[in-house]
């Protein structure tokens, strides 16, 4: 599992160029930048995310994806044989977006860092356990979207992976008044 912890305080900024502080109009005066606990809840609570890996010969993969957010990190998986599967054997750089399509409301958020895979059976229960708490009926009915990922995982029938950020952005909007922010880790 990733070496960062949850109460790992990223550097925050927000950057002018992207944001309405650097084009006035009412309120844009008081653009900031958005708190990483802000992100956090939107990652815990997002059920729908994109990823995005790179090929072998360079051209892009996005696919929706099912992630929870535990412990520091943004966790998916994969059936072994799918693309992001095999494009993350071979570089495990990806991109992890989620938000909304709303032009005035909302902060969409982009994690980016590498992909590590978790084989580690302790490791997989607490995601398991973190996936059904989010996703509730989808995973745990026998109706569910995703029923019996749990136990796809414990047979290596699907592949976890772990995504802790280096960089993580936030795009916010909010009637017209935009910002940008970056966190670092």
């Amino acid at each position: 599992m990733p070496d960062q912890g949850p109460t790992d305080q990223p550097t925050t900024e927000l950057d002018a160029r992207y944001s309405s502080a650097l084009h006035p109009r009412p309120g844009a005066e008081d653009v900031t930048a958005a708190e990483w606990s802000q992100a956090l809840r939107l990652l815990a609570a997002a059920e729908i995310f994109w990823l995005s890996t790179v090929r072998p010969d360079g051209r892009l993969h996005v696919t929706p994806v099912i992630a929870a957010w535990h412990d520091g990190a943004l966790y998916f998986s994969t059936g072994p044989g799918e693309q992001k599967a095999r494009n993350l054997a071979h570089d495990g750089h990806c991109a992890v977006t989620t938000g909304g399509n709303s032009l005035t409301e909302g902060l969409d958020l982009v994690v980016e860092g590498t992909a590590v895979r978790v084989s580690d059976p302790a490791a997989m229960e607490v995601v398991i356990a973190a996936y059904e708490a989010k996703y509730g009926e989808h995973i745990t009915s026998p109706e569910g979207t995703f029923h019996g990922i749990g136990d796809a995982f414990r047979k290596g029938d699907a592949v976890l992976f772990a995504v802790a950020p280096d960089t993580a952005y936030g795009f916010g909007r909010d009637d017209g008044v935009y910002s940008h922010t970056r966190w670092s880790f």
